[in-house]
């Protein structure tokens, strides 16, 4: 297999540019395509993405990882467009995502057409996958990571502070920075909870082959999430990674996979190989 070459790229997004890198051995030869997609405060070069994006174009997929349009995070890896992540909603990541798989679809981002599209998603992206998966059936297999079951996280008193004050403060641990949510996202949920915002009922929709990876020690996003979206498909392989953080032990910058990220990116490998002609 020749070496895989990156190549970057831009689409509208809902609130900016999108932020593409492509990884992949030819860019002339048809082959599957596995697109990536980062969580909540997250990005596409947070720690393990770009690992698995090079290990997934090594063996033989075009990988595509994106910085959606209000994830408030350059192309460097910092927060210089927090506007961006205030305003930035459920929905609009979803239809990031389908912009993303439209644009691979069509050539637009100097690779042939796939001849099939799968998707990964971690965290909150997880929750995003599923429901860009629902709604476009070009994606034909999924891989989740510790990806959430709702969307709606927030208790009744944390609400109603956020609409009393326009905002609510997140803390990224990471780099130390306050920043503000705005009531889009609580307006979004609000609207759409019961409907296409629904995880946990669109997930019961699919009918495409699903790997739900989650690390039994997940400090952000309990295990019985993925009890729940393992319960809501049929077709679903729920692969608990026991004792496994959040990121299954992976930090950024990167220093190298943990066992347990590295049985994530083997399992979830496999599973495209298999389920990707």
């Amino acid at each position: 297999m020749a070496t895989p070459t990156l190549t970057k790229h831009t689409l509208p997004g809902a609130f900016g540019d999108l932020l593409i890198d492509v990884r992949t051995a030819s860019r002339t030869a048809s082959g599957p395509a596995v697109v990536i997609l980062h969580g909540f405060k997250g990005f596409k070069d947070f720690a393990m993405f770009p690992a698995f994006a090079e290990r997934l174009a090594r063996a033989g997929f075009t990988a595509v990882s994106f910085n959606t349009s209000g994830s408030g995070v350059d192309d460097a890896g910092n927060f210089t467009l927090p506007d961006r992540f205030g305003h930035n909603t459920a929905s609009a990541e979803i239809d990031d995502l389908l912009a993303v798989v439209a644009a691979l679809d069509a050539g637009r981002l100097q690779v042939a057409t796939p001849t099939s599209v799968g998707v990964v998603g971690h965290s909150r992206g997880g929750g995003t996958a599923i429901l860009g998966a629902v709604r476009n059936p070009r994606i034909a297999a999924l891989v989740t990571w510790a990806a959430i079951s709702s969307f709606d996280r927030w208790d009744p008193a944390v609400r109603a502070a956020w609409r009393e004050d326009g905002e609510v403060p997140i803390l990224n641990s990471r780099t130390g920075q306050s920043l503000s949510l705005y009531t889009d996202l609580l307006d979004d949920i609000e609207r759409n909870a019961r409907g296409p915002l629904d995880v946990e009922a669109r997930a019961m929709e699919l009918r495409i082959p699903w790997l739900i990876v989650h690390g039994t020690g997940d400090e952000s996003v309990p295990f019985t999430e993925a009890e729940t979206l393992a319960r809501a498909h049929s077709r679903a392989r729920l692969l608990p990674v026991e004792g496994a953080s959040h990121c299954f032990g992976a930090v950024h910058p990167f220093r190298g996979p943990t066992p347990a990220l590295e049985q994530v990116f083997d399992e979830s490998l496999g599973w495209f190989s298999r389920h990707l002609p």
